[in-house]
């Protein structure tokens, strides 16, 4: 994101409340995502716009950043380090407001809250990364009163109860001397100002739910259960304020023949005795295509045969995993008498006690029903 968060929006560092609010809403029209299909630097720049609109709707974070320059990028912010209320409300806290300035936060628009959808994925997308669509009802900004709330022709007005500040507060003795408490104002909900006319279309909250199809890059390797964060694509703050984050939970569906040990593939090879024994060479379908497996002579239960580099991208690292091959050996159960006198036939050349043939009437109604 660009330092300077007022050239983020194109205003100057005096600009109003209102003019911020009215670069936000353009910009973020112009380059929402679902209005530029194919650019891929098109989301980038409307986390940029958002980021910077978050931090100078905010009269506490806009002075903190016009100060210390703190409230950018990778900067700390003194309002997560002392709670929600940042030091103004630390030091009302303790000494009642003292000093004529108030230290309030001055009301304004809120953020949006989050939201959660499933995104079903084959497990080959997961593998390999996709562009997976994404629909949902999100509320977004009402186009007829311009997320303002109020009807066409008419604005919000100063709210009464708290003088605009969205918040009131109780002064009240403790043995620690007067203390101050601030709770959001009822009468306004913590915006500062009071829609006396709403919006026929979204009834004063100057948001409306539509349906939005959003494109989700999944990353190569993400596994079942993964979840993907998109900062600015929840619901629209009330009143213009900023959206909220969308949380994208990933479902992955099984494979046939794959199963996922982190970024390691495995696959069950079943071999007859036979192939155990004597060998095979066998074409082997990966993930990437098809291989030649050669498995050699005398080839025991449990062995495995690697392929180096045909597992699973590793998300947060190089390179991809291996494909491992393990040998299961499956017994043949209801052998025909020929088949059956040729491994007695083999025992007997290997020196093997096997169990004798079955004798008599049992043995004949058996054969009789295979």
């Amino acid at each position: 994101m660009a330092d300077d968060l007022y050239a983020t929006l194109g205003v100057s560092r005096t600009a109003t409340a209102e003019e911020i609010k009215r670069a936000y809403r353009r910009l973020a029209r112009q380059h929402h995502p679902d209005a530029n299909p194919g650019d891929d630097g098109a989301e980038a720049r409307f986390k940029e716009i958002a980021r910077a609109y978050e931090v100078l709707s905010d009269p506490d974070r806009r002075q903190r950043y016009d100060t210390y320059g703190t409230d950018g990028p990778g900067g700390p912010d003194l309002g997560d380090a002392f709670g929600a209320g940042g030091l103004g409300d630390l030091f009302d806290a303790f000494f009642g407001g003292a000093g004529g300035s108030g230290g309030g936060r001055r009301g304004g628009p809120r953020r949006g809250g989050d939201m959660e959808v499933v995104v079903d994925l084959a497990f080959e997308e997961a593998v390999f990364g996709a562009k997976a669509p994404v629909e949902a009802e999100v509320p977004a900004p009402c186009d007829t009163c311009e997320a303002t709330g109020s009807a066409p022709g008419t604005h919000p007005t100063t709210c009464s109860t708290c003088g605009g500040a969205g918040q009131v507060r109780q002064v009240r003795q403790s043995m620690l001397g007067q203390m101050v408490t601030a709770r959001p104002c009822p009468a306004c909900g913590g915006q500062g100002q009071v829609v006396t006319s709403p919006c026929p279309d979204c009834g004063g909250e100057g948001r409306r739910a539509v349906r939005r199809t959003f494109t989700v890059d999944v990353p190569p390797g993400v596994d079942d259960g993964s979840t993907l964060r998109l900062p600015g694509y929840g619901p629209a703050g009330p009143r213009g304020g900023p959206a909220g984050d969308l949380y994208v939970h990933l479902r992955v569906a099984p494979h046939p023949r794959f199963t996922r040990e982190d970024s390691q593939l495995v696959h069950q090879l079943h071999l007859s005795p036979s192939q155990a024994a004597l060998g095979v060479s066998l074409d082997f379908e990966t993930l990437d295509g098809q291989e030649q497996l050669v498995v050699p002579a005398g080839t025991q239960p449990g062995r495995v045969f690697r392929l180096r580099g045909r597992g699973v991208p590793r998300v947060r690292g190089r390179g991809r995993g291996d494909l491992e091959v393990r040998v299961v050996v499956d017994v043949p159960t209801g052998l025909a008498e020929e088949e059956e006198a040729l491994y007695r036939r083999l025992a007997e050349l290997r020196g093997e006690d096997v169990a004798p043939p079955e004798v008599g009437l049992l043995s004949k109604i058996r054969s009789a029903f295979k």
